[in-house]
């Protein structure tokens, strides 16, 4: 079963709950790979406490001028929808932070001037929580393009009972990246206006994605009837509800997932962990 764990801002306890369901599960005798795809700002390694045995670096394929064949034609120019690479007199510029790596511009070069080397955008760690998996990513400092790193930390992950995907927050490429070709995703969502907005929209990208989804409201209790009518009137699920309890913002200050504050929140994952192998027909 293959999990991701989105929302749609960041701040509404999507990695409260992609940990607390690792350990839950790990614990239980599955076998589990936690990866975190949140390569900007990772924090699941705060609350697993991983030993990691396993680095390397991330690279993408980048364009690089070979001068002496270079006609300076403009052709790849031209090709390069993201404006990357420019003519200007006689000499052919790249910006290698905005390629995409496409390819074009080699494949329409005449003259074989352009060949692609590797850029080196972030790095990957593996190793063991406990029982349980885990890989994260992290995008090097001024990157603008997440995907290659989000692609390296799902490519990383062994085969396993569960895995178990922290999506980055938001609704762009790097969320669409993590949750692509997932059993069921877990929508996190917090009781505010501002909450709910984002929700619509993080469900808006689901379901054009055609994945099958619920939702999780975190600190239930703090006002959430604008968020149940709208999963009522959308016929959305609401998984689980967390109680807006201090004890598990103290907890999360201290770097302990919210399963191990008491029983039942530990209980509570055990359910919704239960409730997510009936959705995508396990158990």
């Amino acid at each position: 079963m293959k999990l991701s764990i989105a929302s749609g801002k960041g701040g509404t306890g999507k990695t409260t709950v992609a940990t607390s369901l690792a350990k839950i599960a790990s614990e239980n005798g599955r076998t589990v790979a936690y990866l975190d795809c949140d390569v900007e700002e990772p924090n699941g390694h705060v609350f697993l406490r991983p030993e990691l045995t396993r680095r390397e670096d991330v690279t993408r394929p980048v364009p690089e001028i070979v001068a002496d064949k270079c006609t300076h034609c403009g052709l790849c120019a031209e090709a390069c929808q993201y404006n990357a690479v420019a003519c200007v007199g006689d000499r052919t510029v790249v910006f290698p932070e905005l390629c995409h790596s496409c390819g074009g511009c080699a494949l329409v070069c005449p003259a074989d001037a352009v060949v692609e080397v590797d850029r080196v955008v972030g790095r990957l760690e593996a190793g063991r929580a406990g029982k349980a998996q885990f890989v994260q990513g992290i995008l090097d400092v001024g990157e603008p393009t997440s995907p290659p790193v989000i692609r390296a930390v799902r490519a990383a992950g062994a085969e396993a009972d569960l895995v178990i995907i922290d999506a980055p927050p938001g609704t762009s490429c790097p969320m669409v990246e993590s949750v692509r070709g997932s059993d069921f995703v877990v929508l996190v969502a917090e009781p505010t206006l501002f909450g709910l907005h984002d929700l619509q929209l993080a469900v808006e990208v689901v379901r054009s994605l055609k994945l099958p989804f619920g939702v999780v409201i975190n600190r239930a209790g703090a006002g959430e009837r604008e968020l149940v009518e709208y999963c009522r009137v959308g016929h959305i699920d609401i998984l689980a509800r967390i109680p807006d309890d201090r004890r598990i913002a103290e907890a999360y200050s201290r770097g302990e997932p919210a399963c191990d504050v008491d029983a039942p929140y530990a209980e509570l994952f055990r359910d919704l962990l239960g409730r997510l192998g009936e959705a995508v027909g396990q158990t």
